[in-house]
């Protein structure tokens, strides 16, 4: 698990792809100082495997699965990536639950300035964005940031200088792609809510209903 709270940008000393997959070489001096073989560490948001560690470079296999859902494929030998180790848990929780499983990629529709902070505008399919909710969390190339704004096409977040001088935000043009992940929270919500309408022949097994709330006095 990770909180979205990027630790340094790195770069990618070589990419080699296979059919389908791909295996990451990442120079990262922070992420490797005290990193082992089979540690997890996030690579723009996607929680990858450390295959090996060489000094303040380690490898990743990536799988077809991961180059599909992710912009990871779009990486090139000299490209900056955010990247973040495993949550400790005698750590601060900084950002938000980010698990480094993406749902998907979004599309950098536009930058404005307004004063210290750049507005940046982010499309999204509709399968994305109705787990997006204003002033809610998102991870946008694992970057924990907070929704300024949301309609049926887009979703927008405000940058403080801080995270645009230690993330790769910033230095992205109009129509790249970039990783999302939506809070955790509501995904599991919309799958207990709907139990029960995907399958009606599995019998639920909670007692909890309305009559039995307001029984016991909670509504």
């Amino acid at each position: 698990m990770f909180t979205g709270i990027v630790e340094e940008t790195g770069e990618v000393k070589s990419i080699v792809h296979g059919s389908k997959s791909a295996v990451l070489t990442i120079k990262g001096s922070v992420v490797t100082k005290d990193s082992k073989v089979g540690d997890s560490i996030a690579v723009n948001g996607v929680c990858l495997t450390a295959t090996s560690i060489m000094g303040d470079v380690f490898t990743a296999d990536v799988m077809a699965e991961t180059m599909r859902r992710s912009s990871l494929g779009e990486l090139k030998q000299g490209s900056k990536v955010n990247l973040e180790r495993a949550m400790l848990c005698n750590g601060r929780f900084g950002g938000h639950i980010v698990s480094g499983h993406i749902d998907g990629t979004g599309t950098v529709r536009n930058m404005e300035k307004e004063d210290n902070a750049v507005w940046v505008t982010i499309a999204a399919t509709s399968d994305i964005l109705k787990y997006i909710v204003e002033k809610g969390s998102i991870a946008i190339d694992g970057i924990s940031l907070t929704v300024a704004y949301v309609d049926d096409e887009v979703f927008k977040v405000s940058i403080i200088p801080h995270t645009a001088n230690e993330t790769t935000l910033l230095t992205k043009n109009k129509g790249d792609k970039v990783n999302l992940e939506n809070d955790i929270v509501g995904k599991y919500v919309e799958k207990l809510m709907n139990y029960n309408k995907q399958d009606t022949n599995i019998k639920s097994k909670s007692d909890i209903d309305i009559d039995m709330l307001s029984k016991y006095g909670f509504i």
